[in-house]
């Protein structure tokens, strides 16, 4: 008798060692996981926003009522991508002068202006874009894919890309004029 106890105590103390080292195993897994995607998240937040001189990235905007626009189909124009909200109030500020110039650059037909309404509700952006007549393209970033594509790190930023996709221009914060804005786009339209 005192035999099979040693025998089922030895059994319940192997099974007891093997169990929990595959539990080990899974939650020693698990950590290193999710350290692995805090440190690329930390990595591609470090890197700053899309920059001069690099490609900018591929994207599909659909517009409040409907419309989806796709980055690739607007090679050969220049792309004014403007990130905004409306509840911020430095996009206030540069409102009125992205909306004079894009009605300056919309019967030329080589510059178009898009606007990306980031982390709001539709009700408050349609009144955002009322209030100050907007009337280029605009649109939700669901799923904030777009901005996280331009590693945006708040809002406006704008970013102007030129007739072969590339990033010529970062503007951080607000544009304060009209002539800052056109003093941007008008050299990438005399190439």
């Amino acid at each position: 008798m005192t035999e099979v106890k040693t025998k089922n105590a030895n059994t319940e103390e192997a099974q007891a060692s093997t169990g929990p080292q595959w539990g080990r195993i899974i939650v020693w897994g698990g950590l290193l996981v999710l350290l692995t995607i805090v440190a690329l998240g930390l990595k591609r937040t470090q890197e700053g926003p899309v920059g001069p001189g690099q490609d900018a990235p591929a994207f599909v905007l659909t517009t409040f009522d409907g419309q989806e626009i796709d980055s690739a189909d607007l090679e050969g124009k220049v792309i004014v991508l403007n990130f905004w909200a409306s509840w911020c109030k430095p996009c206030e500020q540069e409102a009125a002068d992205l909306e004079t110039a894009w009605q300056y650059y919309q019967e030329r037909g080589d510059v178009v202006f898009l606007g990306v309404d980031y982390v709001d509700t539709e009700p408050e952006a349609m009144v955002y874009l009322n209030k100050f007549d907007i009337s280029y393209p605009n649109g939700p970033d669901l799923g904030t894919r777009i901005s996280q594509a331009y590693r945006i790190r708040g809002v406006p930023e704008t970013y102007i890309i030129d007739q072969d996709g590339v990033l010529t221009h970062t503007q951080i914060g607000p544009f304060t004029s009209l002539s800052q804005i056109t003093a941007v786009i008008d050299p990438l339209l005399e190439l």
